[in-house]
């Protein structure tokens, strides 16, 4: 069911673990040339051209994108009280951990008379992207529009798939009701049923109703985190969330039926979704594969998982040491890492490159889903080794506000008009000459 990648046997040297690692067969590359012509479609032809990628790809016919507002509101009535519960702690968790990252604003007196103030403003206008495809990803609302709402972004919009079948007649073309419940417990009003490529393209050029916003942000199948690095430069994006993944470090003391369950959690979102162990034990690796064969079995989406553990972006890596292995979870930069070790906490310090990080038996990835308090929008295919994930951070920009007197300029502007020199920018220092020539 999965492979295995024996890093065990001595190597003679430096190895870069990024080329071996397990990694999927379709990346941002491989989908551009597909995804690039339905970009510049909606760009040009706006609304009718998503209506019409609606129509091919979701297999839904509709009058128009915007959710009626009485749409909103009859899905957050019929919403199960259980949910609604479940999705309050979540909203509850986050803003707790989001109010807590909020940054102030810093002014530095550089000298007597001349101050810099680091700005915190929010994003002004937001594009929040929701997976409604395979599954209705209910929690990726609140992943979402808790941040945005925290840090003040004072106009946010969210779109997710179109449903083609809904035992309730009023949410068919819509997005999932539970996702609408979420929109409307939030308090987000201007929500639109469009999903993929043509979303993102929807949210950096507009269509219809939906006004262009300055950042994309939000999870998605291979096909949207490529549209996000197409419109890169045209709106902000927060980071290339993707296929999701998970990543194990485990030695002798992981419990191998936690390993494969935590395995199988991520594989079944997407055929595409990426499950990798990587430990020091043959024992462990054996036992997984037995555990896997059994709990596969009895899971829901068996096929689904059956082939996200069984491609190329899965496998059970072998290595020689936990040091050995922290090299290879770094090289891999997971989006999702869990550490199944003796000391879990002392070796978590101690890697870089990840989204996110799970320490010990009792913090599986499923728990940040929901309702650690944690974001479950992170980088994935590599890109945590440069990029973070969703926080309050990310819907802010910071804005550098500088105070000079006249006698702090006279000060500093022989520096500043000899730097001007150096550079053959003669204007730049003549800017500064004119303010403190005498006479």
């Amino acid at each position: 069911m999965i492979r295995r990648i024996d890093l065990r046997s001595p190597t003679g040297g430096d190895v870069d673990y990024r080329s071996v690692v397990p990694r999927a067969e379709t990346d941002v590359a491989a989908t551009s040339d597909v995804v690039r012509p339905i970009v510049e479609d909606v760009r040009h032809r706006g609304v009718e051209a998503v209506l019409e990628y609606s129509a091919r790809f979701d297999g839904v016919q509709q009058d128009g994108i915007a959710v009626p507002r009485e749409a909103l509101d009859a899905a957050l009535e019929t919403l199960d009280p259980a949910v609604r519960a479940a999705l309050e702690e979540s909203i509850r968790r986050l803003r707790t951990t989001c109010e807590a990252e909020l940054e102030t604003d810093v002014t530095t007196e550089v000298v007597p008379g001349g101050r810099v103030t680091q700005r915190m403003v929010p994003i002004r206008r937001v594009g929040l992207y929701v997976p409604g495809g395979l599954a209705p990803l209910v929690s990726s609302v609140v992943m979402n529009v808790v941040p945005a709402q925290v840090a003040g972004v004072e106009s946010i919009a969210l779109t997710s798939s179109p449903q083609k079948d809904s035992d309730d007649p009023r949410f068919r073309g819509l997005p999932h009701p539970t996702v609408l419940a979420a929109c409307a417990l939030l308090g987000v009003d201007e929500v639109y049923a469009v999903g993929g490529a043509q979303a993102v393209a929807m949210f950096a050029y507009g269509a219809g109703p939906c006004r262009p916003v300055d950042l994309v942000t939000g999870p998605g199948n291979i096909y949207t985190v490529t549209a996000k690095r197409l419109v890169k430069g045209v709106v902000g994006i927060d980071s290339e969330a993707g296929p999701t993944e998970i990543a194990i470090l485990a030695d002798d003391t992981a419990d191998p039926a936690y390993v494969a369950a935590d395995l199988i959690s991520q594989a079944e979102h997407d055929p595409l979704a990426a499950s990798v162990l990587v430990t020091t034990e043959e024992a462990l690796a054996d036992d997984v594969v037995a555990e896997l064969d059994k709990q596969v079995a009895a899971t829901k989406h068996v096929d689904r998982i059956r082939t996200a553990l069984g491609g190329q972006q899965s496998g059970i890596v072998l290595v020689g040491d936990l040091e050995q292995g922290l090299a290879v979870v770094d090289a891999y930069a997971a989006e999702h890492l869990e550490i199944h070790t003796r000391d879990a906490a002392a070796w978590a310090a101690r890697v870089r490159n990840a989204g996110a990080i799970f320490v010990g038996p009792h913090a599986p990835v499923s728990l940040g889903d929901y309702c650690a308090g944690s974001n479950h929008v992170l980088p994935t295919a590599g890109c945590a080794c440069h990029s973070s994930g969703l926080s309050v951070r990310s819907f802010l920009k910071a804005v550098h506000v500088v105070e000079y007197t006249a006698e702090a300029l006279r000060d500093v502007a022989g520096h500043v008009m000899t730097l001007a020199d150096a550079e053959d920018l003669p204007g730049h220092g003549a800017a500064v000459r004119v303010r403190v020539q005498e006479g």
